[in-house]
């Protein structure tokens, strides 16, 4: 199997580089259950973030880093936009996206605690990595209508385009593979 060599951190992976349409490969990034890379990503993330007062993620890679750097940080909460409406969810706010890597349309929801949390506050947005900007972008939407401020948006990896943009932080570039049929 093909890999592509990654340091982020002064932590090195090899990563797989995996067919996701017929024409376009990538080097899959999977940061669950590697705690050594979480907690030194986490603590290169936080040295680049302004002053914010909460972190929101998506459901579900995004997860252990913001779980992380919120004790990194001494935040006793994060929140977690979840993929599916849950039974527990009272008037759940909800946006869409469609990521690179699932190619499919996902829900992202928020229940009324979650916008307890967020109303009034500075927000980063926080994934383990931005490709096409989908998730971000419905992020984005969700923490808007909950009446937060974001103020930042970070991942640990900027892929393809994404690389370019200059509204986010990112640790460290991954490139998109284009193939020819």
């Amino acid at each position: 199997m093909q890999t592509y060599e990654i340091t982020i951190a002064g932590i090195t992976r090899h990563l797989p580089i995996v067919k996701i349409k017929d024409e376009l490969q990538l080097a899959s990034f999977v940061i669950l259950g590697d705690t050594e890379l979480t907690t030194v990503a986490a603590n290169e993330l936080k040295q680049r973030l302004p002053e914010v007062d909460i972190l929101v993620t998506a459901e579900a890679k995004g997860i252990p880093l913001v779980h992380e750097l919120a004790k990194q940080m001494n935040m006793s909460h994060y929140v977690v936009a979840r993929k599916s409406v849950k039974a527990y969810m009272q008037q759940p706010f909800i946006s869409q996206a469609t990521s690179i890597a699932s190619q499919t349309k996902q829900l992202l929801c928020l229940d009324v605690s979650d916008v307890a949390l967020i109303k009034g506050k500075r927000v980063a947005l926080v994934d383990d990595v931005i490709s096409s900007g989908e998730s971000i972008r419905a992020l984005a939407d969700l923490v808007e209508k909950a009446g937060g401020d974001i103020v930042v948006k970070a991942s640990i990896i900027a892929e393809g385009d994404a690389s370019e943009r200059d509204d986010i932080i990112f640790l460290e570039k991954l490139p998109l593979f284009c193939t020819s049929s």
